[in-house]
């Protein structure tokens, strides 16, 4: 269940040993002692003996190397190096200062390389054609380039170029880059051009302490980089001999450095060290057992940029290790639950480019698999959320027992075998739970075990593991949601994720999931909702998957128990979008309510809509009124049918509904127009009667309902006023009565009653300036007299309005006849 310290890193693994003079057949007479070795494509060994030998091994079957063919070249020669020069199908070889050339499988005699004698070092040049390559060669006091190209019949063309002199004590040379030739001698390390043309110019890199051993210079990264050994630090530079990345320290000064990426193979002192190329760190100490002197030879494949095997050569025996795949160590370490360990090795290895990007995802997946069963669940999810190849149905397993649903889905992954099968969560808990007392007993015996020392020191109770467990496939499974996934998948993730948040009793989550869009299987979980009372997620979850009927059935359900105390009021829903998000907290009945007036809004199901008004209503009846006009519906409902069923006592509701489908439908229906007319009526008479009969009030309750009384008689007004099509007698009927008298002279006048008009308007109402209006709207002369009549002589005991009648003749009498004028005067 937890991280171990961490073992020793097996950078490389040993897979063959050789007895090189066994291998060969060599009389015990003839001895043979390893000078030399290199390694070349495909799976040629060579190595080179102080009795001038070559011999040629093959490594293609690692287990059984096999001896191919032996070369002398001179007893009295020793080989002092091997260079492959697979461009120009030839071996290169130093010894006794001069230069030799063999073919690749040493069939022929080796031939010299021109006739240069006392060479001191050789260096290859990185590939850059199929067929030609060059060599810089230390001679004397002279630096040389040797341009080799291979020509017909295997012929072998060669140029030779001077291009430093007077060069003293050159012991070491490396090619770098095109052409830059880097050169160690006893006092220190400089670097020349290729193509310096013999000017004897140089660049001096850095000099070597008096106490420094022999330089020593080794390519890295395919050439492109070198190593310069000062004592036991090896110092990397670019082939413009600037200090780049991480300097190595060595723990002794070694005999001999390879690279075999992304390592750096150093030998010395009876054994062989692995470093890290990228930043110098120790990974793993290979101790090599020899007999007698001598340094150790340490030779790797394809020129250390992407090769395999490394060869280490005491005197009389070789030594083939290959790389461990970066796959084989993290799998190592995971083996023995090394966690921390195997991440840090993975995250090397994907900044290294050793690891693709679909293994990377494979070892999260498997780590975090190996985590879950361990109990970790948080930092199981985390690796499981970092693998881009893990399918959310691999989970399935955990949460719902087989078979199922979604079965079929889950992949059949075994990964690399490590943890076993999937099963439901309790039963990993449980298990897990087994092994953590076998471990404390163990423990109490004296054993180390491989349990986590906090689950040790502080054991989890089987239901904090549920919890934990639980919500952390919740938040896998909430992020997969986001992930393109196959419908069945999609279903599959909801309805679980449904399932784990009643598990914990999450009511807000699975509200949220509800009533959003989702891919839930209401078959799979109405039965689980209902059971245990999360009627309200599955009323949300019939609303969104279109089951109107069965939503509002519901809402109206827990309308009816809030109502009655059977339910407590449920907060608002953060993040709704809904009339709930109000200032106002709002009673669960209202929201109930509200949430059931979302879906009524939206169906054109006219016999579903008039079922559920009236609770509705009994509510809330604006929102009675919402549902009634709602615009979102594809269908209108029947008119006909909606009046049919309002109740009558709901003014409001009828009132508002005969408004929108006149003021927005544009109906133009007679009795639909009378009807409006005559509810806005009653309307204002009752609220002009509450007004009158109320009681003692504050100044800020009469000025609210004086100004509600204004808005709805200006809104009755204004609809006789506009409407043309209501029946004015019937409405005159109803506010006959009442104190309306505006209300009445639109009426009358609508009927053409001038002569009442006038007098509510000039008696009733004493506006002479709108009396005056009218009798310019009759557009007679005779309205202005019978307006002066009505002035001078009102009646009902009224003492004439003599200043309206001079306002009027003011005005207008210049239109008058003065008789008619005169004789009304006379008469009054």
């Amino acid at each position: 269940m937890g991280s171990q310290p961490a073992p020793s890193r097996a950078a490389l693994e040993p897979f063959a040993t050789l007895d090189p003079a066994a291998l060969a057949s060599l009389p015990a007479s003839t001895p043979l002692t390893v000078r030399s070795a290199a390694l070349s494509a495909p799976s040629l060994l060579y190595l080179g003996t102080g009795g001038g030998k070559l011999l040629l091994f093959s490594l293609a079957t690692p287990s059984s190397p096999e001896f191919l063919r032996l070369l002398p070249i001179g007893a009295t020669r020793p080989v002092s190096a091997i260079l492959p020069l697979p461009s120009v199908a030839r071996v290169l070889v130093l010894a006794d200062g001069m230069l030799l050339l063999a073919d690749p499988l040493l069939a022929r005699p080796v031939r010299r390389l021109g006739s240069l004698r006392g060479v001191a070092a050789v260096a290859s040049s990185p590939p850059a054609s199929p067929s030609s390559c060059s060599l810089a060669v230390a001679v004397g006091k002279r630096l040389l380039v040797l341009d080799l190209a291979l020509r017909e019949a295997d012929e072998l063309e060669v140029q030779t170029r001077e291009i430093a002199a007077g060069v003293e004590g050159i012991s070491a040379l490396a090619w770098v880059g095109e052409d830059s030739v880097f050169a160690g001698t006893a006092s220190g390390y400089s670097l020349f051009s290729s193509s310096g043309g013999g000017t004897g110019q140089r660049v001096d890199i850095f000099m070597l302490p008096e106490s420094a051993g022999a330089p020593r210079i080794r390519p890295l990264s395919g050439g492109q980089e070198a190593m310069l050994l000062v004592d036991n630090v090896g110092v990397v530079v670019d082939r413009s001999g600037h200090p780049v990345g991480s300097s190595f320290v060595f723990n002794s000064r070694p005999d001999c450095i390879v690279e075999v990426s992304p390592y750096v193979v150093v030998a010395a002192e009876s054994k062989v060290d692995v470093y890290r190329r990228r930043n110098g760190v120790h990974l793993q100490t290979v101790p090599i057992a020899r007999r007698g002197t001598g340094v150790l030879t340490v030779a790797s494949d394809d020129d250390g940029s992407s090769g395999e095997v490394v060869v280490v050569a005491t005197a009389y025996k070789v030594f083939c290790y290959r790389k461990v795949s970066a796959v084989e160590q993290i799998k190592a370490l995971l083996r023995i639950k090394c966690y921390t360990e195997a991440i840090s090795l993975l995250e090397e290895f994907e900044s290294d480019g050793e690891i693709s990007n679909d293994m990377i995802s494979f070892v999260h997946a498997q780590l975090g698999f190996l985590l879950f069963f361990d109990l970790r669940f948080e930092d199981a999810v985390n690796h499981f959320l970092l693998s881009e190849t893990m399918q959310p149905a691999e989970i399935f397993p955990f949460i719902m027992r087989d078979p199922n649903r979604w079965s079929d889905l889950v992949p059949r992954k075994r990964y690399w075998g490590l943890h076993p099968p999937p099963k439901p969560l309790e039963e990993v808990i449980d298990d897990g739970l087994v092994t953590l007392q076998r471990a404390l007993f163990l423990k109490k015996a004296g054993v180390d075990t491989v349990v986590d020392e906090y689950f040790l020191s502080n054991p989890p109770t089987r239901a904090d593991l549920l919890e934990l467990a639980i919500r952390n496939i919740i938040r896998y499974l909430c992020v997969s949601r986001e992930k393109s996934l196959s419908p069945a998948e999609m279903e599959g993730v909801d309805t679980l994720l449904m399932y784990l948040y009643r598990a914990l009793d999450l009511v807000d989550d699975m509200e949220k999931l509800a009533s959003s869009q989702n891919s839930c299987v209401v078959d799979e979980l109405e039965s689980l909702l209902d059971n245990s009372g999360h009627l309200r997620a599955l009323a949300f979850l019939y609303g969104s998957k279109g089951m109107c009927s069965q939503a509002v059935a519901i809402w109206r359900i827990l309308a009816r128990n809030y109502s009655t105390g059977l339910w407590k009021d449920r907060p608002i829903l953060p993040g709704t979008d809904s009339q709930e998000t109000s200032s106002v907290k709002k009673s669960g009945e209202e929201i109930a309510a509200i949430e059931a007036s979302k879906i009524l809004q939206a169906t054109s199901d006219q016999d579903l809509v008039l079922e559920h008004l009236g609770w509705v209503a009994d509510i809330d009846q604006d929102l009675a009124t919402v549902i009634l006009t709602s615009e979102m519906r594809e269908k209108q409902l029947s008119s006909e049918k909606v009046i049919a069923a309002l109740d009558s006592e709901k003014v409001g509701i009828h009132q508002r509904y005969l408004q929108w489908l006149i003021e927005d439908q544009g109906c133009e229906d007679p009795h639909y127009h009378t009807s409006y007319a005559l509810l806005l009526s009653k309307s204002a008479m009752e609220a002009f009667h509450m007004e009158s009969n109320s009681g003692e009030r504050n100044d800020k309750e009469i000025d609210s309902d004086l100004q509600f009384i204004y808005s709805l008689r200006e809104r009755l007004q204004l609809f006789l006023q506009a409407s043309d099509l209501y029946d004015p007698e019937e409405v005159l009927d109803v506010i006959a009565e009442s104190e309306l008298w505006l209300e009445k002279a639109i009426l009358y006048r609508k009927m053409g009653q001038e002569n009442i008009v006038l007098q509510i308007l000039a008696l009733k109402l004493e506006d002479s300036e709108a009396a005056e209006q009218y009798c310019a709207e009759i557009g007679r002369d005779d309205a202005y007299i019978q307006l002066l009549d009505l002035y001078l002589d009102p009646k009902n005991g009224r003492e004439p309005m003599f200043t309206a009648a001079v306002r009027l003749l003011h005005n207008h009498g210049k239109s008058l006849d003065p008789i008619q004028v005169l004789e009304i005067c006379l008469s009054s």
